[in-house]
């Protein structure tokens, strides 16, 4: 299939138009919201498509945007101020959405915001794309609402199955999708990580004395958004465990978040370095030796491929999207969600320094199978598939006449999480 011919498929005259939807652009760093942002700069710059994105936005944004940005209105989440919530797609910006006439909606969260896009989407008569980023049922445990899982679950999947196309972020997740028997067609959207930028080369000896690292003393490291979800507990009570075996352990924790004092507290012999970007961060990541990640909520983890291609000795939590990226005993160690599990292996690689060498090399070897370009043309091949489907789309999303009335089959909306 000839992507770029299908990108100005219209009438010649004009490139493909995507209209996305996003919960979380810009106005918070994470992971998913620097994939959506590295794929419209991809959209842009290789096919030259106009991408219009829809999301909330705040009063100091963490970086600048790729793309056409558009305000939605929105609220602070409660529990999670650093979040907020679209409100639905008012009348506005519906009218902004039918003036820019897109040729694609792409979906990146099963919000209000992304629940309305895909309704307005079928009364555009557009393909719908939907990327999954996150399952919000994994994180119901951390806020004391686990029971309420398998409802939103089976809201996640009524969503999910609306959608004409889903890219998920693993091919386990797929399945798991297509287990549902979902009417939508599932295609795999992994990560990439950026070999000029993470790379051992950046290791620094001077950065590690600046941040007060006794030299040729192994130093473990967490990177992501300081949240409960990312297994602040386990990761604590691992260090714990190490101290008290008289192992003395050295950790860096790179990021920031809301639960910073909280973790802070329970490790105070960390150094916590804050928000970094960039070079900066690559440089700090690079300048460890071990990365334990315990999250057992990832659907991908773009912390570990970051570390991965970093040089570092992976120590992960045994869960789907560990899997998908690495093997145990070959280029990680894959272990129980248990803080006596995590302590166990990296007692091990804090005192053999050749096995953490040989699993930094392993995890460095593989990281070189995601490249971003080649990631991120898997994208444009689903819409080009989209776009030529787009009559038997139209058909499929047809009304249904039941017993004399029309019906129009209506997308899950979810609870507000």
């Amino acid at each position: 299939m000839d992507i770029k011919a299908l990108m100005t498929h219209t009438d010649g005259a004009r490139p493909l138009r995507i209209a996305l939807f996003s919960g979380n652009y810009n106005y918070t760093l994470d992971g998913a919201n620097k994939s959506l942002n590295r794929l419209v700069g991809h959209l842009q710059s290789t096919v030259g498509a106009q991408v219009r994105v829809y999301s909330p936005t705040g009063p100091n944004p963490a970086f600048e945007p790729m793309g056409e940005l558009i305000s939605v209105p929105s609220v602070k989440i409660p529990f999670r101020r650093d979040y907020r919530l679209a409100l639905g797609l008012p009348r506005a910006v519906r009218r902004d959405v039918e003036a820019f006439k897109p040729d694609l909606i792409h979906l990146s969260a099963p919000d209000l915001l992304g629940s309305a896009a895909l309704k307005f989407g079928r009364a555009l008569k557009v393909p719908v794309v939907a990327s999954l980023h996150t399952l919000f049922d994994t994180y119901l445990d951390y806020y004391g609402l686990g029971r309420l899982r398998p409802l939103v679950r089976r809201q996640l999947w009524k969503f999910y199955g609306a959608c004409d196309y889903v890219l998920a972020p693993t091919e386990a997740i797929g399945d798991e999708l297509r287990a549902q028997n979902l009417p939508a067609r599932i295609r795999t959207w992994a990560r990439g990580v950026d070999p000029v930028l993470f790379h051992p080369g950046r290791r620094s000896e001077a950065w590690r004395l600046s941040q007060g690292f006794v030299p040729d003393r192994p130093v473990i490291v967490f990177l992501g958004r300081i949240v409960m979800e990312k297994g602040l507990a386990a990761f604590a009570e691992t260090i714990g465990r190490l101290e008290a075996a008289g192992h003395a352990p050295q950790v860096a924790v790179i990021g920031d978040g809301p639960g910073r004092s909280w973790f802070q507290e329970r490790i105070p012999s960390a150094v916590f370095t804050g928000f970094l970007t960039g070079e900066a961060l690559a440089t700090a990541l690079a300048s460890g030796d071990i990365f334990l990640n315990p999250s057992t909520t990832e659907t991908f983890g773009n912390v570990n491929l970051e570390a991965m291609a970093s040089g570092l000795a992976m120590v992960c939590a045994d869960a789907p999207n560990t899997r998908a990226l690495l093997r145990n005993g070959r280029n990680a160690l894959l272990c129980p969600d248990q803080p006596s599990a995590y302590a166990d292996a990296l007692s091990g690689l804090l005192v053999y320094r050749d096995e953490r060498l040989r699993l930094g090399a392993e995890a460095l070897e593989r990281s070189a199978a995601y490249r971003w370009t080649e990631i991120l043309d898997e994208v444009l091949d689903v819409y080009a598939e989209a776009l030529d489907a787009r009559p038997v789309l139209r058909a499929l999303r047809a009304p249904v006449r039941r017993a004399g009335a029309l019906v129009e089959p209506q997308p899950a909306g979810l609870p507000v999480l």
